[in-house]
């Protein structure tokens, strides 16, 4: 499995259909937690404006993921104006180094 984030700009000509479709959301989200780890709303640092979302989804590849977006309430209902899909490696964690990938080990100094 590949762990993955997706990072949501929301609509907000659409804002008004967050309230009336979070039930069905949530639940969702809690029928996909095998794939599902976390998920949540971003907010602007300046002024706690709305900033979209995120998710953080292990899945076997990013066709599963997008499958996954679209088919939460939030996409059909134009709340979700775009997405992005990223592979995220985790190297860091709970204090502790996670072993580094081929393409980011540190190179010995010659």
């Amino acid at each position: 499995m590949t762990k993955f984030v997706v990072l949501f700009e929301d609509d907000e000509a659409f804002a008004h259909q967050r309230a009336a479709f979070m039930s069905e959301h949530l639940a969702f989200l809690e029928e996909h937690t095998s794939h599902i780890e976390a998920a949540g709303p971003l907010s602007n640092s300046e002024n706690a404006s709305n900033a979209g979302g995120m998710w953080l989804v292990d899945a076997d590849h990013a066709d599963d993921v997008k499958h996954l977006i679209e088919t939460d309430p939030f996409w059909s209902t134009g709340l979700r104006k775009n997405f992005r899909v990223l592979i995220w490696t985790r190297v860091f964690s709970n204090g502790q180094r996670s072993a580094l990938p081929r393409r980011y080990r540190i190179l010995p100094k010659c």
